[in-house]
């Protein structure tokens, strides 16, 4: 099989998974409880969450363990099993694509800011954490590490570095934007093409965006880091629209058929890879995968 970034080199558009959180708490999952303890506790439920997807066309599916650093685990009481929940949850995400498809490895923010950005931590112990986490999900199988929803740049370059530095491995490397009187910008502030050219200085091999918004912004957002980054792969993932809450339950509005009547936009403003974060199910990644090949 090919690798991720050949098919991308050939000019095909892939398609990528939909949510992951969501689902988890469909399956059962309570609030307060730790999401990536489920590829130890309910290895069966993960994994069939990956395989719903793969079977709606995804080439690619990422793993459970966006919250799999030590930083994120350690209020849970389970900072010393990361290597445990990585490598537990690239292993369950490879079985689920049967070898036909790609497992990209969720490595999502800390939940800390560095001292030069009024934080509490230090870029050396952003590496550290990162570096544990990423090399248990490269021992688990992935097939490539995914950095998504990041807001801070010194955030982002030492996940990236982590993963050059230790792993073999292609990154993808996206950020999550709010759209403002001044246009999209990061919660630290930086605007897409920013974001989109430190990312590839610092080594990502793939950019985007994701979360944060609806297909409609992603259309937009992606003509900015296009612009800014012309030659490298680019990834959405957007959620099923703004969230809005209903009988105290938050849900999100964009239809399969909505998100797919917009996937040939995005295609046209530079995306390669589309999938979908919040709100978005196997229905939504059936109905994008037909629209992206429907296009071939």
């Amino acid at each position: 099989m090919m690798s991720l970034l050949e098919r991308i080199a050939q000019g095909e558009v892939l398609v990528s998974d939909g949510a992951m959180g969501t689902f988890l708490h469909a399956k059962g999952l309570q609030a307060g409880e730790c999401p990536e303890s489920w590829c130890v506790s309910h290895p069966d439920v993960v994994q069939s969450i990956a395989a719903a997807y793969v079977e709606s066309g995804s080439d690619i599916v990422e793993t459970n363990s966006f919250g799999g650093s030590a930083f994120k685990l350690k209020p849970y009481g389970h900072s010393e099993q990361v290597v445990q929940f990585n490598r537990a949850a690239a292993t369950l995400a490879k079985a689920a694509t049967g070898g036909k498809g790609y497992v990209a490895a969720s490595v999502g923010p800390t939940g800390h800011i560095v001292e030069e950005e009024g934080g509490d931590t230090t870029p050396e112990a952003l590496y550290a954490a990162f570096r544990e986490q990423v090399v248990a999900l490269a021992e688990g199988g992935a097939d490539a590490i995914c950095i998504e929803t990041m807001s801070s740049l010194t955030e982002a370059v030492q996940a990236i570095k982590a993963v050059k530095e230790n792993t073999t491995l292609p990154v993808i490397c996206t950020f999550t934007f709010e759209r403002g009187a001044k246009g999209f910008r990061t919660m630290m502030g930086t605007k897409p093409d920013r974001a989109a050219r430190e990312a590839v200085a610092a080594g990502a091999d793939i950019i985007g965006a994701n979360c944060g918004n609806g297909i409609a912004n992603m259309i937009e957002i992606t003509k900015q880091m296009r612009a800014a980054a012309p030659d490298t792969p680019i990834l959405i993932h957007a959620n099923a629209g703004a969230p809005e809450v209903e009988d105290g339950k938050t849900v999100f509005k964009e239809t399969p058929e909505y998100m797919a009547s917009r996937v040939n936009e995005l295609i046209v403003a530079g995306a390669n890879i589309i999938g979908g974060c919040c709100g978005t199910t196997p229905g939504h990644i059936a109905a994008i995968a037909e629209a992206v090949r429907r296009r071939v």
